[in-house]
């Protein structure tokens, strides 16, 4: 025991890496758990629910809620892209995009729940839970802010449908690809255990309470190796090579969402840096924007694969929507880091606000607003 503890601190970096790749791993499977217990219970009604919208308005919220409960607005996407594709909005196609872009929009808001709830497990180390709460919620504040902007316009014009048929016409008759995620490669296989486990003896809530919990003890772990490695000039690193430049850092946030097929998963990664000191919210603001490109690519290539060229129009439709939020907010990006900081200077100082958001953003208003309106 005794060599064990001098070779650790001869050589602290090698295991604060062994010890980040572990956990590492664990957070990974702890979010695959927690979209697979609430798919166990939430897919069908996610379904369900996206295919009775018949309001603009109520599509929005339906788009938030659903992605709330599966947890990836990649799912979401996908499902109403199979949905217009096999006309179960309306046999009109035109109607079909017209219900089916709120949804999209909404789906936007309700990804960002996952990163936010990333940062809770830091809670009570208050500048840790500050700087990985803001972190989380500047993408939830520039995904409202494009929606309350990019809404009404959509409504008024149709200008995403309108662009996004004009792209239609330049791909038909492309087929589509699948790309492999390495990240569910690596954890899927576990996650399909364990689901098909608490699927046999019925008890999906479980799941998601085991993986809340395997969450918070990865998140504890990454952060304390995390500081360890910082302390070695890791932050040097970022700093002058992933995240020199706003550039930079918008082209990673594309490249590893689009590599991992989820932007839940990049944005909910950079939290426990941020909590440890290693990204400011400056660098980590670009990188948001970029992952929200890069989500867009799994209902494209959906869409491509139906071969319907609605439904193609619709995931041309959500990366319009990103690209007009980014060109509208990034020159305005004070805006929506000001108002994360803000709100995460307010949540330190009042533990409850974090969790009440939490349950009042993503559940209680959309499931007001669908049960109102529809």
């Amino acid at each position: 025991m005794k060599r064990i503890k001098d070779f650790y601190k001869q050589y602290p970096i090698l295991f604060a890496s062994i010890q980040l790749i572990v956990f590492l791993y664990l957070f990974f499977l702890s979010l695959g758990m927690m979209g697979g217990s609430l798919k166990l219970f939430g897919k069908d009604f996610s379904e369900t629910l996206i295919a009775t919208t018949s309001n603009p308005f109520v599509g929005l919220f339906i788009g938030i809620l659903a992605t709330s409960i599966i947890q990836s607005s990649s799912s979401t996407t996908s499902i109403v892209v199979g949905m217009v594709a096999a006309g179960a909005f309306s046999l009109d196609p035109e109607i079909s995009i017209k219900l089916a872009i709120p949804i999209i929009m909404g789906a936007n808001i309700g990804t960002s729940i996952t990163n936010t709830i990333a940062s809770l497990p830091q809670i009570n180390r208050s500048n840790e839970f500050k700087r990985a709460f803001s972190a989380a919620t500047v993408h939830d504040f520039f995904n409202f802010l494009s929606v309350i902007i990019l809404f009404p316009l959509q409504l008024a014009t149709n200008f995403l449908g309108i662009i996004a048929t004009k792209m239609e016409e330049l791909f038909s008759g492309v087929g589509g690809l699948q790309f492999l995620s390495p990240v569910k490669a690596i954890t899927n296989p576990v996650v399909e255990i364990v689901k098909d486990y608490f699927k046999e003896i019925d008890l999906p809530w479980l799941m998601f309470v085991l993986a809340i919990l395997l969450l918070f003890v990865a998140l504890k772990y990454m952060v304390s190796s995390l500081k360890i490695i910082v302390v070695t000039r890791a932050k040097d690193w970022f700093d002058n090579y992933l995240f020199k430049t706003a550039a930079r850092a918008f082209a990673l946030g594309i490249i590893l969402t689009i590599m991992v097929q989820s932007s839940s998963i990049t944005t909910s990664l950079i939290v426990p840096m941020a909590g440890a000191g290693l990204l400011t919210l400056e660098q980590i603001f670009p990188y948001t924007l970029g992952s929200n490109i890069g989500t867009t690519i799994t209902a494209i290539l959906a869409a491509l694969l139906t071969g319907s060229p609605a439904a193609i129009i619709v995931a041309f439709a959500h990366t319009l929507f990103n690209i007009s939020g980014i060109v509208l907010l990034w020159p305005l990006k004070k805006l929506p880091i000001l108002l994360a900081r803000n709100f995460a200077e307010y949540s330190t100082r009042n533990k409850i606000i974090p969790v009440t958001y939490v349950i009042v953003l993503f559940f209680l208003i959309p499931l007001l607003v669908i049960f109102i309106f529809n």
